[in-house]
């Protein structure tokens, strides 16, 4: 708006002048709504006065000494959860802050930073198991998330879930359920972002048609036939809806480690309320809304290459090329709950995570190496072992040889697969 309007020019009710990057220009935008929770709220009981806390198994506030209990004022939305569309007024307008005072805890160690109920004391990073830690006053200058999916599964129940998940696998140390020296699992909810588009794809490729053509073989002196394959080019359309497609707002989790957790169900998403957090750890993202976004665009977008792929009904594609066009692009900002421990054997640190909502478990575990290779050994010593004698009795013909290398094939193809489980288990 040029800055030379007469002087009586009152902007449109519910507007206020803001900073404008180009001089002589005035820029008006909406105010900012009140935020009705923007005042601290104490987390006290009202019978007894000691902290109180979300508890899993009551559905709502609740205090551990006199039993006082009180349901959280929120909605089950699920998937029709409502989005922000890509608009700056958007972004303006989001609320900060987590709604109610917090402290933050940064770990030294691994960089790591969550945020933690008032009267919260915490030592040990959920994260790395450091000490290497301290608590400060937490910003309120990050989005705050407007639905969540609240804790299902209760922390008292991870501990036996660690025990049994860690007896398991033929090829980790006997021991290790009884040796490894667990800690107590902290409940965290993990921030997430959530995209939804609509992608048109156009693409464009040379693709080969197959046919049989019949041809006189000189040598043999007959007719015989072969396969031609006849290129031309081909172009087509794939249009794709993506709804909810999850992106992690945080760098300090293993993405393999949380896929193994996965999936989520947003059907349980319920409108944001700082009660839920009462008492719980809560990370704040570090990956942008942004960046998060491209890396679902190229999410997308990949797998609208595959659909296209998919729709060209030919085996032989060369010379392949796609456009998309992202419409009616939306984003959501939620949390999800996730328990998380680590625990040492043997001088090394290994991380477990729970789903805080089905109870699914994962995480890393270490490998008996010597077992891996005597198996590998085993699966690999049929092959040698014919082909040695193949070798040797040559006047017996190809067939031992012929044996002894599909017995190779397949002892190789075992070993690789054994293999790569074992280096997973112990993967972050």
């Amino acid at each position: 708006m040029p800055a030379n309007l007469p002087s009586q020019f009152q902007p449109p009710q519910g507007y206020q002048q803001v900073p404008s990057a180009v001089d002589g220009i005035t820029v008006y935008a909406p105010l900012k709504q009140a935020d009705p929770t923007a005042a601290p709220v104490a987390y006290a009981c009202p019978n007894c006065g000691a902290p109180t806390r979300f508890d899993v198994a009551a559905g709502g506030v609740a205090c551990e000494h006199c039993g006082y209990t009180a349901p959280v004022q929120a909605q089950q939305v699920g998937r029709q959860a409502g989005e922000a569309e890509f608009t700056f007024e958007n972004l303006e307008q989001s609320r900060q802050g987590w709604g109610v005072t917090r402290r933050q805890l940064h770990c030294d160690a691994c960089g790591a930073e969550l945020e933690l109920a008032e009267n919260a004391l915490a030592a040990t990073c959920p994260f790395c198991a450091s000490n290497q830690v301290n608590l400060r006053q937490a910003p309120g200058d990050h989005l705050r998330p407007r639905f969540l999916v609240p804790f299902q599964v209760q922390a008292a129940d991870c501990q036996q879930r660690a025990r049994v998940w860690l007896g398991r696998g033929w090829y980790h140390p006997r021991a290790l359920a009884d040796s490894a020296a667990v800690q107590p699992f902290s409940g965290v909810y993990l921030p997430f972002w959530t995209f939804s588009a609509q992608v048109n794809s156009s693409w464009r490729a040379e693709v080969g048609h197959e046919r049989t053509e019949s041809y006189y073989d000189a040598a043999s002196k007959s007719m015989r036939t072969r396969v031609v394959i006849d290129w031309r080019w081909e172009t087509g359309q794939v249009q794709a809806d993506y709804r909810d497609l999850l992106v992690q707002g945080s760098s300090n989790v293993s993405r393999v480690l949380l896929g193994r957790v996965q999936p989520y169900s947003l059907d349980g998403l319920v409108t944001y309320n700082p009660d839920y957090l009462a008492g719980w750890q809560a990370q704040v993202y570090n990956i942008p809304l942004e960046t998060a976004w491209d890396e679902g665009k190229a999410e997308m977008r990949e797998r609208s290459k595959q659909q296209c792929r998919q729709s060209i009904h030919s085996a032989h594609v060369r010379n392949f090329s796609m456009a998309a066009d992202f419409n009616e692009e939306a984003w959501r900002f939620i949390l999800l709950p996730v328990y998380l421990t680590a625990y040492r054997y043997e001088n090394r640190v290994f991380q477990v995570l729970v789903n805080g909502q089905t109870g699914a478990i994962g995480g890393q575990k270490p490998v008996d190496w010597w077992k891996i290779w005597l198996v590998i050994a085993i699966m690999l010593l049929p092959g040698l072992a014919v082909g040695l004698v193949g070798l040797i009795n040559r006047q017996s013909g190809p067939g031992l040889l012929v044996l002894a290398f599909g017995l190779l094939v397949l002892g190789v193809i075992g070993a690789v697969v054994l293999y790569r489980k074992a280096v997973s288990s112990e993967e972050a």
